[in-house]
This record gives structure tokens, sequence and C-alpha cells, in this order.
């Protein structure tokens, strides 16, 4: 039997309906809002065939775990996880680009970085099991629909699958607030796996050690660090300037 899992807002819902609608099992909306937004997804809902539940605002706050459900839950069966590192690569089209996350235990800030890979075009997001965030109800919400596009692939041991990026000829590049070189200096145009650690701690120092090269990002103000789905997004969007994608 398929794991069950609760998705909670439009844009986690919607995507869901829109890439795999046999997954979703029933959707729980919010009796008191008929605005269009509500009529769209409700439409798209029974056009999957999907059971529509009316609730009331507590309903919907038990099933999410809090208040910011936007009027709409939905139950659905987890999606199996079936391609590894090797085969999303194997797969993938363009020169790669891989963000790997090291210690980020956020939910919040996991989906912020899933959104941004995803508008980035980002192959593959990787973080190691051990020290890391799961893809749940949370983490969907903040991704605005980015955790059922991006794969987020999770290993045993994160200094293994970096050397084995580099033996694709993947060029492992991490953040370190003591590198010598800004992110501005180094070409990202080659294939490409950025590597960033939790805000304060960093990575992890085998982690560092394993990385091709580290660099910084440039700071001028009072303050020590960024948040990582902002560093995230510096990183990736310079990669993509330096791509000429348009």
């Amino acid at each position: 039997m398929n794991q069950r899992q609760i998705l909670f807002g439009f844009h986690a819902v919607t995507v869901r309906l829109k890439t795999a609608p046999r997954s979703v099992r029933e959707v729980h909306v919010d009796t008191t809002r008929r605005d269009q937004r509500m009529r769209q997804l409700v439409e798209r809902a029974r056009e999957a065939g999907v059971e529509i539940v009316d609730s009331d605002d507590a309903r919907l706050t038990k099933l999410s775990g809090g208040p910011r459900h936007q009027g709409v839950v939905a139950r659905v069966d987890a999606l199996a996880m079936s391609h590894s590192l090797d085969d999303t690569l194997d797969a993938a089209t363009g020169v790669p680009l891989v963000l790997v996350l090291d210690g980020i235990t956020d939910p919040h800030n996991l989906g912020a970085c899933l959104r941004v890979a995803d508008g980035a075009g980002v192959h593959a997001v990787v973080a190691p099991k051990d020290h890391a965030v799961g893809v749940g109800a949370t983490v969907s919400k903040v991704a605005s629909g980015a955790a059922e596009t991006v794969p987020y692939i999770m290993v045993t041991n994160l200094a293994r699958t970096l050397g084995e990026l580099k033996e694709r000829a993947i060029r492992v590049v991490g953040t370190s607030d003591d590198a010598g070189q800004s992110l501005y200096d180094i070409d990202l145009r080659g294939p490409t796996a950025i590597v960033l650690g939790a805000e304060g701690k960093g990575m992890r120092q085998l982690t560092a050690k394993t990385c091709d090269v580290l660099v910084r990002l440039p700071m001028q103000g009072v303050v020590e660090s960024l948040n990582v789905s902002v560093a995230a997004g510096i990183c990736l969007y310079e990669a993509v300037r330096q791509r000429g994608v348009r």
C-alpha cells in the first residue's frame, strides 16, 4: 500500500493534480471560499476524478498542521522516488547543474531552495540522509509545486557522492565565507554542482575538503551570512547568467 501524505496550499495541490492526478485521493476545500481560484482547482480535481470534501477551517488546520492552508488540503499517495542520481543525470538534457545542500534541516529553507532550483533549471538537488529534512507538507507548500518537479535525492554518503559527480566531470563548487575567490571569479558554464551548507554552520569539514574549489559571496554590509535559499538563488542564477539562458 502506498504511503499517504498531506499537501496543502493552492500551488502544491494544483501541481500534484497536474503532474500526478492519480496519486490524489481526496481534496478538502473551505466551504466558505468560492472565488475563481477555488472554482478552478475544484474543477481540475473533478476532471481528474478526485473526491471533493467540504471542510471548515478547523478541520483544514488540523489536517495540514497549521493555519496556512489557503483553504485547500489534499490527501495524496507518496510518489515513488524511482530515479537515482545517476539515472537523473543520464536522462538530463543540457549542461548539468546540480544543487547540493549539506545540513539543511529547516523545511521552509528546503522548500525555498527547491523553488529556486526549479526556476534555475537545476537537474537535481542532493542532500545527505542523516543531516537533512525530507519532503513533507511544509516543504511542498513553501516550494509552490517545485517539490513535485525537481528530483530531491538523499544519499547515504555525501562526500562519496561528490566524488562520483567529479568522476562525471562535474565541477564541485562549494561556498564558504573564508574562501579567497568570489563567486563572480569562476566559470560556471560547464557541468557544475554548487554546494551550500546550513546558515551559520556552513558545510561540514569533509564536504568542504571534497569540493574542487571554494568561493564566497561578496558581503558589503554588517550581516555575516545570507539565508541558504537566498544564497542558492544568487549562485544558481549566476550560473544561468553565464550560460546565456534567456
